[in-house]
């Protein structure tokens, strides 16, 4: 079981990690009002800003998408990384040490702080390789990009360099730079041997292998003299930091638009990156010296929206009619049709649509680019074919199908490639498209095809999306259970269900904003949430639990309740002040307090909760909020006594003026009528 990260820990990240200054490496933000900024959000195109962070809260909401949480969430978004990942990466940024919980024993991750080292060490080295690109022994590279159609501004773009040969070159630049030994042997950057260690990488070309993130975790290097004995290709063998089988050569480039257009162009190798990328197909990714297997999907799938269930592997796409697209582009040699029947087998694990493009003449992205230009990439990208069509067309051109027995072989042999399509409604779809490419009787080919189901372990088994409910192509290619606006829980577990007639749905689901009891009721929740020292002088917490009439409102407030109200907020207060905690007082206590209402919210609330508390106030003025705050408060508790006012009224005129009662009912009137004429100061 992996390792949970202490929650105090995650409190302190949320709390060093500044919201504006993360989200303003993506994001120009602006002033929007006290204590507001506004920007284009990243996660859709938008021309006017719609997208809010509020720094004191710690808290983003975008009203144009209906996407917003804190901090963590929006790391997670927008480099697509799990919680914890994007807990750990925040943590090294603000450089806190975490400490992980195993079994209910808590122990330091100190694996954590030599990532850092690692990774700084790798920064270092690719600068170094960048730099030496311009000196006279890296001619042979600078060639080599030229030939290729590469210019100086294409290999600063994917940050190319050179290493010089030499046995210690960069060994001893890392050691000017204060690395020790076992740190460099660590990194991959050097290798053992008889006499020490020594340079990995020595009179060749240097790609920057980074993660999703960004940051340099490896690197390939492309063998360019004569007298280099070794491969074409030497990569960083595995480390600490880089695991071949879970990156992706440009993802961190590609990884906005492939979010963005959910489609991802797998090639193979790293100047087929720089060749789709410089020709527009800006969603291109390859591997890195291994075939595209499981790790390499999962990330993909991240990125695609693609989600499964733990247990039953069921993949759905979250809000789309299908899964997006993934398109393998190979050579056209023999190697490449065995990849992309490779990637068939593979193919299972998406919800995105998966598709084969390959050059007829065999032209791989790079040199198609140098011989036709962009636009030839591009319309090969464009030219793909379904790459279940592909995988059994391969097969049948292994075989004679000009005579009766070359057609029945090339039945049996492609039958359980049929077969093996999950999808049952694309698997009789393939079923009938073989049968008009064999020439063959449909029913004779759909018998063949359901042999091959019972005879191996293919489509209608078990682990088959249709025999775990919600049904083939609905359940593949429909919307799942990819939950919306920060909605899950601070620690990363799925949403609960939500009572009281909030489905979360976006902000189709919202209460209607002309709806003057709605608006009031938000405005109060805002203010409470926002300025939580004014709804606490306002009297907030006397409210009954019946005054928000709005389902999704009344959530919230049983949420402040939870947290133990603003009363909760004034206690923090208190208490930092005690501590001697100096600058913002009430700024930490109001972050920590909006905290505590979110993990105290059902569902989807948490969303809602992050809305109310990101929007806009009408009153921008320092000097007018307190007035605000209280008019807003003073209308909602004024609104209650009218239905309460008029519910004693109903109830006195059902009563006889005899009746003992009648008195008591009168008084209690009387009462809620003088409480309501001192709220309008009359």
């Amino acid at each position: 079981m992996a390792s949970l990260i202490r929650r105090e820990d995650i409190a302190a990240v949320r709390e060093r990690a500044r919201i504006d200054e993360v989200v303003g490496t993506y994001v120009t933000l602006k002033p929007a009002g006290v204590g507001s900024m506004k920007g284009l959000c990243p996660f859709h195109d938008e021309r006017t800003p719609s997208f809010h962070v509020r720094p004191q809260l710690g808290l983003w909401h975008c009203f144009g998408c209906d996407e917003g949480g804190d901090v963590i969430s929006f790391v997670q978004k927008i480099d697509h990384l799990p919680f914890t990942e994007a807990v750990e990466h925040l943590a090294a940024r603000t450089g806190i040490q975490l400490r992980y919980e195993d079994g209910g024993t808590t122990r330091p991750r100190e694996e954590v702080g030599r990532r850092q080292r690692l990774i700084e060490a790798h920064r270092v080295a690719e600068e170094y390789f960048v730099a030496q690109l311009d000196s006279p022994g890296a001619a042979p590279g600078r060639q080599f990009l030229a030939d290729r159609g590469f210019d100086r501004q294409a290999a600063a773009t994917f940050g190319v360099g050179f290493a010089p040969q030499g046995w210690d070159n960069l060994l001893r630049h890392l050691r000017g730079r204060g690395f020790t030994e076992a740190e460099l042997t660590a990194s991959g950057l050097v290798s053992q041997g008889n006499r020490g260690i020594y340079d990995r990488f020595r009179g060749r070309l240097v790609w920057p292998i980074r993660d999703i993130t960004g940051e340099t975790v490896g690197f390939g290097a492309r063998r360019l003299l004569e007298e280099d004995q070794g491969p074409k290709y030497l990569n960083t063998p595995e480390t600490p930091i880089y695991k071949k089988s879970q990156v992706l050569y440009g993802l961190d480039l590609a990884k906005r638009t492939i979010a963005k257009e959910r489609k991802v162009v797998v090639v193979e190798g790293y100047t087929d990156v720089m060749a789709a990328h410089l020709s527009g197909v800006t969603t291109a990714v390859a591997t890195c010296g291994t075939a595209f297997g499981t790790d390499h999907i999962r990330i993909v799938r991240r990125l695609l929206g693609d989600t499964a269930d733990a247990a039953t592997g069921v993949i759905f796409s979250s809000g789309a009619t299908h899964g997006g697209e993934v398109i393998f582009t190979f050579d056209g040699d023999a190697a490449g049709q065995k990849a992309a029947l490779r990637a068939f087998e593979e193919d299972q694990r998406f919800a995105a649509q998966t598709f084969v493009a390959v050059s007829p003449d065999g032209l791989d992205p790079c040199d198609l680019r140098l011989e036709r230009g962009d636009a030839a990439v591009r319309d090969l990208v464009a030219s793909r074919q379904p790459l279940f069509a592909f995988a059994i067309r391969s097969v049948l051109a292994q075989l004679d199908l000009s005579t009766a027995e070359g057609r029945v072989a090339a039945l049996r042999a492609a039958a359980p490639v049929v077969a093996g399509i999950r999808d049952r409604a694309l698997r009789w779809e393939y079923s009938r498209s073989l049968s008009g490419w064999l020439g063959m009787d449909q029913v004779a080919v759909r018998r063949a095809v359901q042999a091959a189901e019972r005879s191996g372990p293919v489509g209608g088994g078990p682990g088959h999306p249709e025999q775990q409910g919600g049904g083939g192509p609905a359940s593949r290619y429909g919307g799942g259970p990819g939950g919306r606006n920060g909605g899950g829980r601070s620690d990363g577990r799925p949403p609960a269900p939500v009572p009281g007639g909030y489905d979360g749905g976006g902000a189709a689901a919202r209460p209607f904003r002309e709806d003057p009891v709605a608006q009031l009721e938000r405005q109060v929740l805002e203010v409470v949430l926002q300025l939580p020292q004014h709804a606490l002088a306002a009297g907030f917490d006397a409210l009954a639990p019946d005054t928000f009439t709005v389902p999704a409102y009344r959530g919230v407030h049983d949420a402040i309740r939870a947290a133990g109200g603003t009363t909760a907020f004034g206690q923090e207060v208190e208490r930092l002040s005690a501590q001697g905690g100096g600058g913002d007082v009430a700024g930490h206590a109001a972050a920590r307090w909006a905290e505590q209402v979110r993990e105290n919210a059902v569902g989807p609330v948490a969303g809602v909760i992050t809305e109310l508390a990101v929007a806009p106030l009408p009153e921008d003025r320092p000097d007018a909020l307190a007035g605000y705050a209280r008019g807003v408060l003073v209308a909602l508790i004024r609104m209650g006594l009218t239905r309460e006012i008029a519910d004693v009224k109903g109830t006195l005129q059902r009563t006889d003026p005899g009746d003992p009662t009648y008195a008591q009912i009168f008084a209690q009137l009387m009462e809620l009528e003088n409480r309501r004429r001192s709220l309008s100061g009359e």
